[in-house]
């Protein structure tokens, strides 16, 4: 595909990305997101339907004092209903106020909706298509058509498809967007379509929206790319109904790394990875690790065969260098690991070891031991590094525990439980005895060692818990089975992951806690060295 051709990128995430399940943004939320997208340099930003909630009605006066650099706003809504004049078209009169200088409007392509949820004649369709797009066009910059269920109306009767196309040109629309609104179509059907209406209708200008229903969305963009198509439309992170919409941050790299299409420039390329996890946060949704390109595994490596050569030669395995999209290399270790796995985590964790060394052995074997018992420290770095240490003679023991009591009481059959822990510790020498209630066990220890603690280690007073996760490794023993807990750490600065596994719940969570505070004060150690 030659590195002439340009396309311009048409974000759906605050429209189409909050009909997912699950996702809702507030309007601080949006306008917010609107901020990341023009960083990105997307052409286009849809902020929603002015009119359908006061959600969008809020947001669409809020965002007329942001100033963008790189986008344009675009306000969304459908074509006037039928026996009504735009006039007197709320829809269309709400487009108009948003007062954006882009509008785009959905009408029908697909002569089966026209006649079986319109109910109207196709000449009617024709004509309320005209009347909506010529009517914005005398009072908007640019306005675009998205010629729903295109794919499918096409396939069923290509000339009033066409006429859809046709009507919307000759009232001035800027774009006209070819919808697979189902996203049932497969490639080769987008881009021969996407050919066949290119030149049907002289090389007018397409544009491109698809739905990821079978998990074609991202390939069906590229193929109408190929086969014409000026403007792309997608979510960040394939947000969208049902499926998911095609996913901006596979669709840019792959035209711009891959294609050679020009789109957004390379140092905004550089972005995605940062966008598509501030977008992520905000849905308060688990994190996909998986995604390409700006997943966390997206350039993650666990055999030692692949570590090996990706140390020496990285594209041995992988298909681009990850900071073009803002990503990292990561090197995992597990029971997989080879010599080179422990040997570039290391690296990473601030420890330099020769691969010859004898203490690299003995790494590799004590963390496949720990991994049969069911440890994982794939997202349990810290309670990794602190392994490493401890098998260097790089660790001091910060305490040594005395004695821990937990009493778990529940009074009436309706009250909740109470609980309460008492620890007994040492420190160089001097014991500190305390106890702590909290709203379970695990949260009245960790309450009771912290408070034992703050007096020998005030700096463990900014230590909180983000999250805490248990999970069953080995399954078949009701309720003696093993459990691993994985705890994420933060001091308000870093954020750090620990892990502990016991057949008791508590014993697991008391490995992990202790795990965290050590390597809180491992890091805090090294740092005032440094």
């Amino acid at each position: 595909m030659s590195t002439e051709r340009a396309v311009k990128i048409y974000d759906v995430t605050l429209r189409d990305g909050t009909q997912g399940e699950d996702i809702s943004f507030s309007v601080q939320d949006k306008l917010r997101i609107v901020g990341k997208l023009d960083e990105l340099g997307v052409h286009y930003i849809e902020g929603g339907w002015p009119g359908s909630n006061d959600r969008d009605e809020e947001f669409f006066e809020e965002v007329k004092k942001i100033k963008l650099r790189a986008s344009r706003m675009a306000a969304f809504g459908s074509t006037r209903r039928v026996s009504i004049s735009c006039d007197e078209d709320d829809n269309i009169q709400a487009l108009l106020r948003a007062e954006t200088p882009v509008v785009t409007i959905v009408g029908k392509s697909w002569d089966f909706h026209v006649t079986e949820v319109l109910r109207i004649e196709l000449e009617q369709n024709l004509e309320i298509i005209r009347d909506s797009l010529s009517y914005l066009k005398e009072r908007t910059d640019e306005v675009f058509f998205d010629a729903e269920h295109f794919f499918d109306g096409y396939k069923r009767n290509p000339e009033y498809a066409l006429a859809t196309l046709k009507a919307a040109l000759e009232a001035g629309a800027d774009v006209v967007v070819l919808c697979d609104t189902n996203g049932g179509t497969m490639p080769w059907e987008v881009e021969s379509i996407v050919t066949e209406v290119g030149t049907k209708l002289d090389s007018p200008p397409l544009g491109i929206h698809t739905h990821n229903d079978g998990e074609m969305g991202v390939s069906n963009t590229l193929y109408a790319v190929r086969a014409g198509a000026s403007q792309v439309q997608g979510t960040i992170n394939g947000y969208g109904e049902r499926c998911g919409n095609a996913n901006l941050c596979s669709i840019i790299p792959n035209l711009r790394l891959k294609l050679g299409v020009e789109c957004i420039s390379d140092d905004r390329v550089k972005k995605l990875y940062d966008v598509s996890h501030f977008v992520h946060e905000l849905t308060n949704l688990p994190p996909v690790k998986h995604r390409p390109y700006v997943g966390q595994s997206a350039f993650a490596h666990k055999g030692g065969l692949h570590v090996s050569a990706v140390m020496k030669e990285p594209q041995t395995y992988e298909h681009i260098d990850p900071d073009l999209v803002g990503n990292r290399r990561r090197v995992l270790v597990s029971d997989l690991s080879g010599r080179g796995n422990i040997v570039y985590k290391a690296k990473e964790l601030g420890v330099e070891l020769d691969p010859k060394d004898p203490v690299v052995k003995k790494i590799l074997d004590e963390l496949k031991k720990l991994e049969n018992e069911g440890y994982e420290f794939e997202g349990a770095d810290a309670s990794l590094e602190v392994l490493i240490r401890k098998l260097l003679g790089q660790y001091k023991k910060p305490f040594e525990l005395k004695g821990a009591r937990i009493i778990v009481e529940k009074r009436r059959h309706d009250d909740e439980p109470i609980s309460e822990a008492t620890v007994q510790v040492e420190v160089d020498g001097v014991i500190e005895h305390t106890a702590a209630i909290g709203n379970g066990p695990v949260n009245a220890l960790d309450g009771a060692l912290h408070k034992a603690l703050e007096k020998f280690y005030p700096q463990l007073k900014d230590i909180k818990l983000r999250d805490y996760r248990v999970r069953v490794v080995s399954t078949g023993h009701g309720t003696d089975a093993v459990v691993r807990v994985l705890i994420e750490s933060t001091d308000g600065v870093r954020s750090w992951s620990t892990v502990g596994v016991s057949e008791n719940i508590v014993e697991a969570s008391w490995k992990a806690m202790v795990d965290s505070i050590d390597y809180k004060l491992m890091s805090d150690a090294r740092n005032s060295e440094g």
